[in-house]
């Protein structure tokens, strides 16, 4: 039940992000470099914090073996975001978004849209494969593999975390130095 709503909340996200971010974006003034700076840091905060604390599972589940939050109030926050579909994947997905605008048919927009819907379907799908089967790879792996996949994968959010900021800051950066040495009328 948690991975369904994790993955219809992965879907949900994902399509409104794709939708409906770039009206939102620039109804409130947010360039996409900086939501790539604000992304990127949101997922390497969210990496580090992983990293450093490793799987705390067991300090978080009391004697009886009931743990102290109900996993269901957690499927939208912290599961579905930022950890599963954070910053980083809203960006692409309203990235992609706003290439739409580049697309001069009608017949061709609907192929575009239908596409990239039906591929955050797949992606929906590929999370619910994952957190519905999450419990039979941590058996396989041990409480030792499983700390150190949780570790490896810490590690590489908040690598993917500094790749998106560094990505976001270098157009950012970018923009404002060619606006300086731009010609003025």
């Amino acid at each position: 039940m948690l991975a369904r709503r994790i993955a219809l909340n992965s879907f949900i996200l994902l399509v409104c992000s794709f939708l409906l971010g770039a009206l939102i974006l620039q109804f409130y003034g947010i360039s996409i470099p900086i939501l790539r700076i604000a992304g990127g840091f949101i997922v390497a905060v969210s990496g580090w914090k992983l990293l450093n604390e490793g799987s705390r599972k067991e300090l978080e589940t009391p004697a009886g073996g009931v743990p102290n939050k109900k996993l269901l109030d957690q499927a939208f926050y912290p599961l579905t975001l930022p950890l599963t579909t954070g910053p980083g994947s809203m960006a692409v997905v309203i990235s992609i978004g706003l290439s739409e605008a580049t697309i001069a048919r009608p017949a061709d927009r609907i192929i575009f849209v239908v596409a990239s819907v039906v591929a955050i379907a797949v992606l929906a799908l590929t999370i619910l494969l994952c957190f519905a089967y999450a419990d039979r790879i941590q058996k396989v792996l041990g409480p030792g593999g499983t700390d150190i996949a949780v570790r490896l994968s810490a590690f590489i959010l908040f690598c993917l975390g500094l790749q998106i900021l560094w990505a976001g800051g270098n157009e950012l950066l970018s923009s404002v130095i060619s606006a300086g040495f731009a010609p003025r009328p």
